[in-house]
């Protein structure tokens, strides 16, 4: 028998390629759909849950397929009721997930991870001091938004409403499973989420920005910007040297005019870089081109990380410009 390593996760598997599969076990089509129906409706995370299919049936599929769910290693809670997840997957990488609650908006946002480690190096984040290990499997991410939706009817009573791609790793180097696991969320046959509850944040790569309008895109779209100026955006995103503003500013508007799909703009106020009111008459200008939501958000310092979080004056004062 294979081992559990060897054998194939069935949720790489296309509702074609299940068909196939169980056409090879002398079972006919309509088994698979069956079986994808539990995959992706309702999420089993094992083929004992697949109370519809017949025991021999399930055996066959355990002895053929696996199914490497993630599993929930350890939870944080803050004081304003967001919760951190941490998350070990099948080969024993970790990962976060976070939920924030707005019940007073029935709002219950989940921000999902899409890579192990990253990339990027940006100079304020902690993933960014982590090596990228792998993409996450289009089932991993889609498992993210199942078990924080589930915590979330457990804690607040209301499942999760929206998607943010937001957690660890860039969106847009995980492309394609990005996409697939959106499908998954989105689509009748899986979650039947609506694409403008999910939104897809990017450091900011032009070529993959234009992508996703010319793939027909139906999701929101937020830029991880923190400077509105070449050389402070430098200074902390060095993706930003071959993804400068202007180039970076074409590709949202081509997004924009292609897609009709809201933009918005994150921005980490960090004391005394990137609060004054000259940076806040940089970002208005970056704000004129296309219809844009700006984002303004605290700083939660890192160790050793060389930034604090703006004061509430000049926060203030930044905001208001």
């Amino acid at each position: 028998m294979e081992t559990i390593a060897a054998k194939k996760d069935i949720r790489t598997c296309s509702l074609p390629e299940l068909e196939e599969a169980f056409r090879e076990l002398g079972e006919p089509s309509y088994r698979a759909k069956q079986a994808y129906s539990w995959l992706w409706q309702k999420a089993a995370r094992s083929f004992e849950d697949m109370t519809n299919l017949s025991k021999p049936l399930r055996l066959m599929l355990e002895e053929r397929f696996v199914i490497r769910g993630i599993q929930l290693d350890k939870t944080q809670v803050s004081s304003d009721g967001t919760i951190k997840s941490r998350f070990r997957l099948h080969d024993w990488h970790l990962i976060e997930s976070v939920l924030i609650p707005v019940p007073e908006e029935q709002r219950y946002t989940v921000c999902v991870s899409c890579q192990v480690g990253c990339s990027l190096t940006c100079k304020f984040c902690a993933t960014g001091r982590m090596k990228r290990v792998r993409n996450l499997d289009p089932g991993e991410i889609f498992d993210q938004v199942v078990l924080v939706s589930q915590q979330s009817v457990e804690t607040f009573g209301h499942p999760i409403t929206n998607v943010v791609y937001m957690g660890m790793g860039e969106p847009l180097l995980a492309y394609s499973n990005v996409m697939e696991s959106i499908e998954r969320l989105t689509s009748p046959s899986g979650l039947n989420m609506s694409p403008k509850r999910i939104t897809i944040s990017t450091a900011g790569i032009a070529k993959m920005i234009v992508k996703l309008a010319d793939d027909g895109c139906k999701t929101n779209l937020a830029l991880s910007l923190h400077a509105a100026d070449d050389a402070k955006r430098n200074e902390i995103m060095p993706i930003n040297e071959q993804n400068n503003l202007e180039v970076l500013m074409d590709a949202l508007d081509y997004f924009y005019k292609t897609t009709k799909n809201r933009i918005s703009y994150e921005y980490i106020a960090f004391e005394k870089f990137n609060d004054s009111l000259a940076d806040a008459a940089n970002l208005t200008r970056l704000c004129r081109r296309f219809p844009v939501r700006v984002n303004i958000i605290e700083y939660n310092p890192i160790d050793d990380a060389p930034f604090s979080k703006s004061e509430e004056d000049r926060m203030n004062a930044f905001a208001l410009f």
